[in-house]
């Protein structure tokens, strides 16, 4: 499953620097797919339809924000979610609503980062 971030966030931006896929990013900023990663068509998650060039609104104003597109809970990259890690406050957790096996999300990282 993806990692999201609490409204205990401090936004002190540690969680942003850690992120191999480039899923976190502050309050208020827009996001795209494209950003961070090397994926070179749309994208399908979830039968919806990613723009790869598309900025789209940010999921949050006030805090850091971890697009659920883009999380991969590093897997791949490292052995456990480097924002997790990072955050002083504890406040990236497990999206229990977006529930996502190790399978699905490699191969998450591996069309994020043209591997497939």
């Amino acid at each position: 499953m993806s990692l999201k971030i609490t409204k205990e966030c401090i936004n002190c931006g540690a969680c942003e620097l850690e992120c191999p896929n480039k899923a976190i990013y502050e309050g208020g900023k827009k996001w795209s797919i494209s950003e961070g990663t090397s994926i070179k068509n749309d994208y399908i998650y979830k039968g919806k339809k990613i723009l790869k060039n598309k900025k789209y609104k940010p999921i949050s104003n006030d805090i850091y924000y971890i697009v659920k597109e883009k999380c991969t809970e590093c897997i791949g990259f490292f052995k456990y979610p480097q924002c997790a890690a990072v955050c002083p406050v504890d406040c990236c957790v497990k999206d229990k609503k977006n529930k996502e096996s190790i399978k699905t999300l490699m191969k998450k990282k591996n069309i994020l980062h043209n591997k497939l």
